[in-house]
């Protein structure tokens, strides 16, 4: 009778041993599962980038702020789309968070940006520098912004920039 119990006792214990190791393969997989839903999807523009180590807008704007006309830096900066070029997606503006915006061109004008892109997020690959823009080109972008002609008129200064020419693009999908 002894032996009995033992036996049983034994099959319990490894049977209840190779349930728990079941349940735990399958809380990983779920776990996994769960990371893989979160993995960021993006259509990617110009050269093939990654969006490993780039910079918050905030970041940059520090960096900005302390750049002087003519400075320059390689860098990848994220942030959010503000407009878009409407006649055919070859410039956009970015928002810094911090009030100020960065008109983005693109290297060589080897590609172009979808136009109805605003509020989106995007990583851009290339070189951020200060830059003056002259009244004629103030006047040229808001053309093409589709400003009315009022307020084209108003624009009558160089006016001290934050400008990144893009090599590469990265859009981050809905």
């Amino acid at each position: 009778m002894k032996r009995i119990f033992l036996l049983v006792m034994l099959v319990t214990f490894v049977f209840s041993c190779k349930n728990e190791s079941k349940q735990t393969e399958d809380s990983v997989d779920i776990t996994q599962n769960m990371s893989e839903d979160k993995e960021i999807s993006y259509s990617s523009f110009g050269k093939e980038i990654n969006a490993a180590d780039a910079l918050s807008a905030k970041r940059m704007a520090t960096h900005f702020e302390s750049m002087a006309i003519g400075d320059s830096i390689d860098t990848k900066m994220i942030a959010k789309v503000d407009e878009v070029c409407q006649a055919k997606g070859c410039w956009m503006k970015v928002d810094l968070e911090n009030g100020e915006q960065v008109m983005v061109k693109f290297k060589d004008y080897g590609f172009f940006m979808p136009k109805d892109i605003a509020g989106r997020e995007v990583v851009l690959n290339g070189k951020a520098f200060v830059n003056e823009v002259p009244v004629e080109e103030q006047r040229h972008y808001a053309e093409d912004a589709g400003q009315s002609a009022e307020e084209i008129a108003k624009i009558i200064a160089p006016k001290k920039t934050f400008s990144f020419v893009a090599d590469g693009v990265l859009l981050k999908e809905d």
